[in-house]
């Protein structure tokens, strides 16, 4: 058995799409349990959490509308509203409303999530590093554009 492709099914052969998908499932699984393992050991966090925290990160102020962080993450605004609820309750993001429109509302990513974000960075970067060890900087960024390209073919669907 090739380990680097996935077995026909008995009904007949894979097409290339569908083995790129169960490609990019398993690799998100072995990544995501890496990941995982290393930032619950050392600051309690999934890395999950680690993604919504960097979404923070990236927003003006720290901070993005919540249906555009649900967007990001590929969650519905209920499904952010309980990602979040956990993170809160730490005290690592906080809601903030709009002060001109009730019905808009912000994650915001306070000064502890800041700081355990900085922390759970270190970890992540190694992590990282460690499973692209062996990439040049060109494949990774051929690897980014193409991941990229799925993502938004995926979106646009």
């Amino acid at each position: 058995m090739n380990p680097s492709h996935i077995e026909p099914a008995p009904g007949g052969p894979v097409s290339p799409q569908l083995d790129v998908v169960l490609q990019l499932a398993r690799t998100q699984t072995v990544v995501m349990r890496r990941l995982d393992g290393a930032l619950a050991s050392y600051h309690g966090l999934s890395f999950n959490d680690f993604l919504l925290l960097h979404h923070l990160s990236q927003g003006p102020g720290c901070r993005l509308r919540r249906v555009d962080l649900a967007e990001r993450h590929g969650l519905t605004a209920s499904g952010i509203t309980r990602t979040l609820l956990p993170l809160e309750k730490l005290g690592l993001v906080e809601r903030q409303q709009e002060p001109r429109d009730a019905r808009v509302a912000y994650a915001a990513l306070t000064a502890a999530g800041r700081e355990l974000l900085g922390h759970a960075h270190v970890p992540a970067e190694q992590i990282s590093k460690d499973l692209l060890r062996n990439s040049t900087p060109a494949e990774l960024q051929a690897l980014s554009q193409a991941l990229a390209l799925v993502a938004a073919m995926a979106q646009a669907r």
